[in-house]
């Protein structure tokens, strides 16, 4: 489970670095211009690390159902090779399914418009500035975000049905509730990842740009930022340490008083 949480946080840290500083830049320099080459990187890097994000999401519900309904066969399976591989299967998953779309947008012919109606190159602002139909284009974009997000959203919910039927059938209600807070953590960031990605790019076209732009805060900035701490305080070694941190010191505090001299 670390292993995979180690390698989440690296995604979304990595994530919210192909978006933030440049939105951050803009906001306080007032440099709200980008090169053509550096839109399609950082749309690309976005979607490629999003998408390899939700496959891992998927992979991390499996590893939960092999612990909380398969405990005696976890670490027979879920080996340290078969995790290593897990992990590249998602980036690999990711790389594939971004991959043509993004070479489909690449030989798209743009007119002199050159104003991108988002806070970053998100593929859909960046085709509406396109002088061609792009109705091919939203297809293979829309089969490859269909294909991610709802396959992998499925696997994750299948596996929670099963985790939950299992949970249940635990006699005892500190068990039960032991093993409910081992998925919570996980389960509140599928919700917030899955619930706004699925909204902005498994739907129809013609949608409210400015209700895009603000449900791409939330897997842009918010999720990240609240990963951290919503997998850290729910953690009970975490919450320990926090403790151990904050006794030591108040005790410093106590010994070392500051004498003041009027």
């Amino acid at each position: 489970m670390y292993f995979f949480l180690w390698n989440l946080s690296c995604l979304e840290i990595l994530i919210t670095t192909s978006i933030v500083p440049k939105v951050l830049v803009s906001l306080l320099l007032g440099y709200k211009t980008i090169s053509y080459p550096a839109c399609i990187v950082q749309c690309y890097f976005f979607f490629f690390l999003g998408s390899s994000d939700f496959v891992l999401l998927a992979v991390m519900a499996f590893d939960r159902y092999m612990a909380i309904c398969n405990p005696l066969h976890y670490a027979a399976v879920m080996s340290t090779q078969l995790c290593l591989w897990l992990v590249v299967g998602s980036c690999a998953a990711g790389f594939l399914a971004t991959i043509i779309p993004t070479i489909l947008v690449l030989q798209l012919p743009f007119c002199y418009a050159n104003s991108i109606d988002h806070f970053f190159c998100d593929s859909v602002a960046l085709m509406k500035l396109a002088c061609t139909d792009t109705s091919l284009v939203e297809l293979v974009s829309f089969f490859s975000s269909t294909t991610i997000l709802l396959g992998s959203f499925i696997f994750t919910v299948m596996s929670y049905a099963y985790i939950i039927r299992t949970i249940l059938k635990i006699p005892s209600a500190s068990g039960r509730h032991k093993a409910f807070s081992t998925c919570s953590s996980h389960f509140i960031i599928v919700s917030l990842g899955y619930g706004s990605c699925i909204f902005m790019y498994v739907r129809p076209s013609g949608s409210n740009p400015s209700v895009n732009k603000m449900v791409s805060l939330i897997n842009t900035v918010l999720t990240p930022l609240l990963s951290p701490f919503i997998f850290t305080l729910r953690n009970q070694q975490v919450k320990d340490a926090v403790k151990v941190i904050f006794i030591r010191h108040a005790n410093y505090s106590k010994n070392n008083l500051k004498l003041g001299y009027g």
